[in-house]
């Protein structure tokens, strides 16, 4: 049934997407640490427009557009290797490649659990929002859903980084996510009609203070 198949692909998209999958996620920041290091953000509400700012012009957007166009192209493996190239390669900093590779890889190795063809139409690296976009293409999952699945995942994970970080509180965190719901709706659906033209980041103090973080002595993440 219809319903069944819906339900499905939500519980589907709940597991890959939720903290508890296995990817490792939780040992990065994306360069927040640095940021905090540096007085970029110092309370919840630099947090939140730091975050903002990220998912609609930032190397989150960009994530964003490669996951909708892999989504539509899961079962082209020709087309699932230019966009893992060309992922790879927009990575700003090291360690940000490094992460998104690393995220990729843990990503298809725990989605496993789920067969399917389209882990042959993969390259051995992908990074992480292409094999995302893949994943749940093949698995039938509607785009805009996964969009704003894979958004908040990634908003979650930063308010967690934030909290841990000493710059908000868990209700400040909450407040946060709350807040960015209807932004996460616009990104998502932006996406959702995006390609390839539509890759492009303004974020130069977010990318400098990834660059920053690989000399960062004392550190809590990896990133």
């Amino acid at each position: 049934m219809a319903e069944d198949r819906e339900l499905q692909a939500l519980l589907r998209l709940t597991a890959w997407l939720s903290p508890a999958f296995p990817i490792g996620s939780f040992a990065y920041s994306g360069g927040l640490e640095r940021a905090v290091a540096d007085g970029l953000v110092g309370d919840a509400e630099m947090l939140r427009r730091w975050l903002e700012t990220l998912t609609g012009s930032g190397s989150v957007w960009n994530d964003a557009v490669l996951l909708a166009e892999s989504h539509r192209g899961h079962g082209n493996g020709d087309r699932l290797a230019e966009l893992a190239e060309l992922a790879a390669a927009l990575a700003g900093s090291r360690e940000r490649h490094q992460e998104t590779l690393l995220l990729g890889e843990a990503f298809l190795t725990a989605a496993q659990a789920w067969p399917g063809d389209v882990f042959g139409r993969l390259p051995k690296k992908t990074v992480y929002p292409v094999a995302v976009g893949a994943i749940t293409g093949a698995h039938g999952i509607q785009l805009e859903k996964a969009l704003v699945a894979f958004l908040h995942a990634y908003l979650s994970q930063a308010v967690s980084a934030g909290i841990r970080l000493g710059v908000a509180g868990q209700k400040d965190g909450v407040g946060i996510l709350a807040g960015l719901e209807e932004h996460v709706i616009d990104i998502a659906a932006r996406a959702a009609r995006s390609d390839l033209d539509d890759l492009g980041s303004a974020t130069v103090q977010a990318d400098i203070a990834g660059l920053r973080h690989e000399t960062q002595q004392t550190r809590l993440f990896r990133s």
